[in-house]
């Protein structure tokens, strides 16, 4: 409910629905570089590719929108940002109150070892560690849900010292992929979608044999 949402942060950052509003986070998981992000780049479906996984997930979720001619669907990207450029939503705690991933964050550790660094926060699915992403929000406006229940996150990062690891891998050494592996995962990356998440973005149009950032 886009009440759980709202009653863990800031005015400034509230979704603008009653607080009983019906909403979805979407993740993609390992498999989408393979069953959603090739076959969409090698269809062509538009003239023009800007970025390909943001258009990919537009595109499949188009068709969820097709799905519900008779329901308003509100689609909010997880790039998509305001004109004071704060994010029109903030996609790991949107997945921590939905329960769909554990946001383990500072707080989270009781003996903190960081002192006046900045420690930014990360979320770990149970089934896939890091390997997954957050990509939107369906929001349904005219849905109210007064008795869904909220079911928390699973903790699958439960010690102290195994927190301490994971936000100083994920802070400090995130390049080397090591904080996505903080549990036993069930499906990775593969080495080809890792060498595409690595490549700076102005050069995957590549790796995916497209020339700059047309067909």
């Amino acid at each position: 409910k886009v009440g759980w949402y709202n009653a863990v942060l800031q005015p400034a950052f509230h979704l603008p629905y009653p607080d009983d509003t019906l909403a979805f986070v979407v993740l993609s998981t390992p498999s989408m570089f393979d069953k959603a992000l090739k076959p969409f780049v090698n269809k062509e479906w538009l003239k023009i590719i800007r970025d390909p996984v943001d258009q990919c997930v537009s595109h499949h979720l188009s068709f969820v929108k097709e799905k519900f001619p008779d329901q308003k669907v509100d689609i909010i990207y997880d790039y998509e940002i305001l004109p004071n450029r704060k994010p029109k939503f903030l996609a790991q705690t949107a997945a921590h109150v939905a329960g769909a991933a554990y946001y383990y964050q500072r707080k989270d550790v009781k003996l903190d070892p960081w002192g006046k660094k900045k420690i930014y926060g990360v979320c770990i699915h149970p089934k896939y560690g890091g390997w997954f992403a957050i990509r939107a929000l369906l929001l349904f406006p005219d849905i109210q849900v007064p008795l869904l229940e909220q079911t928390a996150p699973i903790d699958c990062v439960s010690t102290e010292e195994k927190r301490i690891e994971l936000l100083e891998q994920f802070n400090f050494h995130w390049q080397d992929w090591c904080y996505r592996d903080i549990i036993e995962v069930k499906e990775r990356y593969s080495e080809e979608q890792k060498a595409y998440f690595a490549t700076p973005p102005s050069e995957r149009f590549r790796l995916l044999g497209l020339p700059g950032g047309a067909q």
